[in-house]
């Protein structure tokens, strides 16, 4: 299996694997006070200390979560409350689903929030929340982020970033950024599942938790930290390079798709290096995903985290793209890809292409 879907779950470091069969011989719990429960304790800190330095905050303000979905939903919780939440429109359903009635804010067709729209809403003087994403989980298009901070600072509104696609791929630090608050999460960069945070600039340090419990993270998000998974996130950002060196092999996936006749979604934005979403005219998206996996390629139709569904993307919908929405593919180059991978994914493409196209032609009489 050629595995080019490292947008839903990166392969594991090396790294992240030895930090945390390291981190599983540590039997205490980090809020107990004897040896056992301070050894586990520095566990956990190190990795706090680790990752907020490679992201640009305070460790005192980085709270671990589950992972991006649930660092989302912290975020929103506490700091929209008793405003106008507005959301890009091609965010992910992590945080379109945590807000009730958002406000969309509308892109272009290359998946670029419209930054004119956003400060005529803020001008009004309704107090806000704005939430968008650093980069697309499809298209990989980059936001304009550091242009919205600057509007919501003017007008007195909080921005929420997620980060979980951009961090390990771009230079991804809340202090740059501007933004309130940031969400990032270990299974995107390379480390195990189950782990992610919530980084706050200091203003927004003080917040309610969305789990109350014992008191952990500052009384920010109850329960028992996941040492091992914390460990092996910290050790899978440390090694995350930016993957600047797929940007040649990302081109040459689209390369030898155009050829076969697809559109390359956001090609006209900044996109991170590793991630292409290509629409192949009146295909469906399911049948290409099907066609390619049985070739031995594992691609992907959207976001993976929809039950296995392959459905229209909003994602595409909202940039313009019509039924396209519908006949897109995302293909994502993980950590460890190399030109091989891209050579097979150009000739199953190929095959791809040609065999459902084929079995659209109508039959002669």
């Amino acid at each position: 299996m050629v595995y080019l879907d490292a947008n839903a779950t990166e392969p594991l470091h090396p790294e992240a694997r030895a930090t945390m069969l390291a981190a599983l011989d540590v039997t205490g719990n980090p809020s107990s006070v004897h040896a056992a429960g301070r050894a586990a304790r520095r566990v956990l800190e190190g990795a706090r200390e680790a990752l907020a330095a490679r992201f640009g905050a305070l460790a005192q303000n980085l709270v671990f979560t589950s992972g991006g979905t649930e660092a989302d939903a912290l975020a929103i919780h506490a700091l929209g409350a008793g405003r106008r939440v507005i959301v890009g429109a091609t965010e992910h359903d992590a945080v379109r689903a945590a807000v009730p009635a958002p406000s969309l804010l509308p892109v272009d067709r290359d998946g670029v929030a419209d930054l004119d729209v956003l400060a005529s809403w803020l001008a009004t003087g309704t107090p806000a929340l704005v939430c968008l994403m650093l980069a697309n989980n499809e298209t990989g298009t980059i936001q304009p982020v550091a242009g919205a901070a600057q509007l919501c600072r003017r007008y007195g509104a909080w921005l929420h970033v997620d980060a979980v696609q951009a961090a390990g791929r771009m230079d991804v630090r809340l202090s740059a950024l501007g933004a309130h608050s940031i969400a990032i999460s270990s299974h995107k960069l390379g480390g195990p599942p189950g782990a992610g945070a919530l980084l706050l600039a200091p203003e927004a340090a003080s917040i309610a938790p969305l789990i109350a419990g014992g008191g952990q993270e500052r009384g920010r998000r109850g329960g028992t930290p996941p040492l091992p998974a914390i460990a092996g996130f910290a050790a899978a950002a440390s090694v995350a390079d930016g993957a600047g060196r797929l940007a040649p092999m990302r081109d040459a996936a689209e390369a030898a798709a155009i050829v076969d006749g697809a559109v390359v979604c956001g090609g006209g934005a900044e996109r991170l290096a590793n991630t292409t979403c290509l629409a192949l005219p009146g295909i469906r998206a399911d049948a290409q995903v099907i066609a390619l996996d049985l070739d031995g390629i594992a691609v992907s139709a959207g976001a993976a985290c929809s039950s296995g569904k392959v459905t229209a993307s909003h994602v595409l919908a909202a940039m313009g793209l019509g039924a396209l929405a519908g006949q897109a593919i995302r293909v994502s180059l993980p950590w460890n890809a190399d030109a091989t991978d891209v050579a097979a994914f150009a000739a199953a493409y190929r095959r791809m292409a040609d065999q459902l196209r084929g079995a659209l032609a109508p039959r002669a009489a």
